[in-house]
């Protein structure tokens, strides 16, 4: 699971948090959609509509008209449900166990402790077991897309040469761009009066921003990414993860400006770089060549057991067993068979929990057992150096940019040909 994703997606919904007193009066509960053998009912399209509103007005964010927006939170809906049901019938399951884990690292990165992060929420008009569920949802939807979409992409190495060669050439390896995007999505096999209906969409929504109106509000009223809610906005990213179709455009636009709309495969698109800047120089930084040995905590292993073998296996080795030999026989992690080596590691290139104590630690020195998402651990370092991985950094960043720009397309085709399948049926509003 990839924490980091699903953090940020609690960070574009403002953690999920509103202020007391948000919550508008619970009304008599209808049906709105039907998906596949699930319903999406008015209270629960209601209160997505005010913490999409909330969050969106935190950002200064002019709301779409109210059909619109309520059209846009609704689709999000439909696809999230879509997602979980797939993710429930194809064996995917967060236990209560992984669950506490993830709220637990959550609020750590709030700089609080458990009880302190419910009080927040508490105070903040949160309902805790709403909270845990919404969280359970993100997960499960997350670790559907790394197992569907994410695991399944490739990057060669000939790409990766290819792209640092086009890059040098045009020395846009230095380039790195802020950006906004608006998709109009187009259905696989679409008819060519649909592509038609759909670009005239796209051209509306120019149209609007040529007349001065805000990136975001027509993020929100017009675009299909699911990042449409939170006003389009892309990031930072470095140019080997944008397409060649959009890099060209880009290139020639000033911050703040925009493109007009760019076809490909997934439908119609319209670009805002808020921002653009370079990369260049050494990257100088300090690598430890560290071992570690690794007891996984899963449904069959708790938290105190792992903790209690991975304490019997340090005194092994404090009495004077071989830390490789302890690590080929017991450790749960693939640098098993080299005797828990793990190479020259820099920073970032593990979870924090396992950096802090790893660099804590003297040459040679054995550390305490050390709590991570992925279990207990020994660490030993074996070694340190100062080094230059320019090279290897930028050669890891364009492997990691395509596979990012891969997986990004690949899961918007994902999704639509996943909800494509599903049965959908959009009950009509009913009229005051």
């Amino acid at each position: 699971m990839q924490l980091s994703r699903i953090c940020a997606l609690l960070a574009a919904a403002g953690v999920l948090l509103a202020p007391a007193g948000f919550a508008a009066n619970i009304v008599a509960d209808r049906v709105v959609a039907v998906v596949n053998r699930s319903v999406i009912t008015q209270n629960e399209l209601a209160d997505r509509i005010r913490t999409v509103t909330h969050n969106l007005g935190a950002q200064n964010v002019p709301l779409p008209p109210a059909d619109v927006l309520r059209q846009q939170v609704l689709e999000r809906l439909i696809n999230e449900a879509v997602q979980l049901q797939y993710a429930t019938d194809t064996g995917i399951r967060i236990d209560d166990a992984q669950l506490e884990r993830s709220i637990e690292r959550i609020a750590q990165q709030n700089n609080m402790t458990l009880p302190q992060f419910r009080a927040a929420l508490d105070k903040d008009g949160v309902d805790f077991r709403k909270f845990r569920e919404d969280i359970r949802g993100e997960i499960t939807m997350s670790r559907l897309r790394e197992r569907e979409v994410d695991s399944r992409v490739i990057v060669s190495d000939v790409e990766v040469d290819n792209l640092l060669k086009q890059q040098k050439a045009k020395a846009e390896a230095e380039q790195e761009f802020n950006l906004s995007h608006v998709l109009v999505q187009v259905p696989e096999n679409a008819a060519p009066n649909q592509i038609q209906d759909k670009r005239a969409k796209a051209e509306k929504a120019l149209a609007e921003l040529e007349g001065g109106a805000k990136f975001a509000q027509i993020a929100a009223a017009y675009s299909d990414a699911q990042d449409a809610l939170q006003g389009g906005g892309l990031g930072w990213r470095p140019s080997g993860r944008i397409p060649a179709v959009f890099l060209e455009q880009l290139e020639k636009l000033a911050a703040g400006s925009h493109t007009g709309v760019i076809r490909s495969a997934n439908g119609f698109h319209i670009l805002q770089l808020n921002e653009k800047r370079s990369k260049s120089g050494q990257v100088i930084v300090q690598q430890t060549h560290a071992r570690h040995i690794l007891i996984r905590t899963n449904e069959a292993v708790s938290e105190q057991d792992a903790k209690a073998s991975i304490t019997r296996l340090r005194e092994r080795i404090v009495a004077g067993g071989n830390f490789e030999e302890v690590a080929r026989i017991h450790s749960e992690d693939g640098s098993a068979p080299r005797g828990g080596d793990l190479g020259w590691l820099g920073p970032g290139d593990t979870v924090p929990e396992f950096e802090k104590v790893m660099d804590g630690l003297k040459i040679g020195e054995l550390s305490a057992p050390v709590k991570s998402p992925f279990g207990w651990h020994l660490i030993r370092v074996d070694e340190r150096r100062t080094a230059d991985v320019s090279a290897d950094r930028e050669k890891m960043q364009v492997r990691q940019s395509i596979r990012a720009r891969k997986a990004d397309e690949n899961y918007e085709d994902w999704l639509r040909q996943l909800r494509d399948k599903a049965y959908v049926e959009i009950k009509p509003e009913e009229q005051p």
